[in-house]
């Protein structure tokens, strides 16, 4: 494993690629094979949804009653933005490797060339 690379664990168990057969890389996250699953087999045994009552929208943060399982939560949430700034900053490597400039890489995040160069230079 090189000093770039970390790592990589399930978003959703925390399980280490180690200790699962598959893991799935998306934007900045990851999922293992059990959550794929459990996720496949949670969506199969939804109810259909009545197509005329209204829709609410909850965040998994405001489903949550209590402070236990909020707290609990904390961990999981603290990884999953750990290995997605990692995800991002090694594709900031590879564009700059690529000849991209601060000012592209700004603009592709939505913020300065100057903010880009203060948060990412040190990677070069």
């Amino acid at each position: 494993m090189t000093t770039t690379e970390t790592p990589a664990s399930c978003s959703f168990c925390l399980k280490p690629y180690t200790d699962v057969r598959a893991l799935v890389f998306g934007p900045g996250v990851y999922i293992c094979d059990e959550c794929v699953a459990l996720s496949s087999q949670l969506i199969a045994d939804r109810p259909v949804p009545d197509p005329t009552a209204p829709v609410a929208h909850v965040a998994p943060w405001e489903a949550e009653t209590g402070l236990d399982s909020v707290l609990a939560s904390l961990p999981r949430m603290a990884r999953a933005k750990s290995q997605a700034e990692h995800v991002l900053t090694q594709y900031v490597r590879r564009a700059r490797q690529l000849g991209a400039s601060w000012a592209a890489v700004g603009g592709a995040l939505g913020i300065t060339r100057q903010s880009a160069w203060e948060r990412f230079s040190k990677v070069e």
